[in-house]
């Protein structure tokens, strides 16, 4: 089996599961906006550099349950979203229809190392832990392909370069760990590839103390482990490698 195949019996069976528990209703696929803004630190400061996507073509890259899709149009943004699991375009599909969004939204089932959509088709392009699962220099040149003059992409993306969590993503069990066999990190040389493909590439780190969350959820004092991180990373960029997760801002 190969990879993209393997990446697809993996996710079209989590879009399964989760279907079952949103049957219950439309309800279960309403979307508030903080609560999905605030569930991850990086989530909204990733959706700031997107900037004002009023008017502007977004492309939901690898849309997974489309939560991000529907926030994005109903800030005025004409979202397309793909996902290799056919599952999860019906999932946003129907996320979208209850929030009465059919107009700014639409979805396709597809690869990101192949996407079919023409050259210069979107302003920008949202990317939310999807790069690693993909052949990364074809994925980079695809999504170099179809950015509008003037666009760039957002990406949030878990990192490599932490040894403890690197073995902590191996050996430790906590709360909705899932991962596919071959999906891998972000690292350095990563960036590096992509920087073949983009002019510029910021990088944005997040969560230091604060990654103590994902094994804890329910860990007292999150939000002041939040505050801390976010000076430490201030004061010395440097710790950025020791990060949980970067947000990355591409420039074609």
């Amino acid at each position: 089996m190969t990879r993209q195949h393997a990446e697809r019996a993996f996710h079209e069976e989590q879009a399964r599961r989760r279907w079952e528990t949103l049957a219950a209703g439309p309800e279960a696929l309403r979307v508030d906006a903080d609560a999905y803004l605030d569930h991850e630190t990086w989530l909204r400061p990733a959706f700031a550099l997107l900037g004002d996507v009023a008017g502007r073509r977004v492309l939901d890259f690898g849309c997974g349950h489309g939560m991000a899709g529907v926030l994005l149009a109903e800030r005025g943004a004409q979202v397309v979203g793909f996902d290799l699991a056919g599952g999860y375009v019906a999932e946003a599909a129907a996320r979208s229809a209850v929030h009465r969004l059919t107009q700014r939204w639409a979805g396709v089932q597809a690869a990101g190392e192949r996407l079919p959509f023409a050259d210069r088709s979107f302003d920008r392009v949202w990317a939310h832990a999807i790069l690693h699962h993909l052949d990364l220099p074809t994925a980079a040149a695809e999504l170099r392909r179809v950015l509008r003059p003037g666009g760039w992409v957002v990406a949030a993306e878990p990192w490599g370069g932490n040894p403890l969590v690197a073995w902590a993503r191996r050996r430790c069990a906590y709360p909705d760990k899932e991962r596919s066999a071959d999906e891998e990190p972000l690292r350095a040389a990563d960036l590096a590839v992509l920087r073949r493909c983009f002019r510029l590439v910021e990088v944005h780190p997040f969560q230091l103390l604060g990654m103590l969350r994902r094994r804890w959820p329910s860990l007292p004092g999150r939000r002041w482990l939040d505050r801390v991180d976010a000076a430490l990373l201030h004061r010395v960029p440097g710790l950025g490698q020791w990060s949980r997760y970067v947000v990355l801002k591409l420039l074609p």
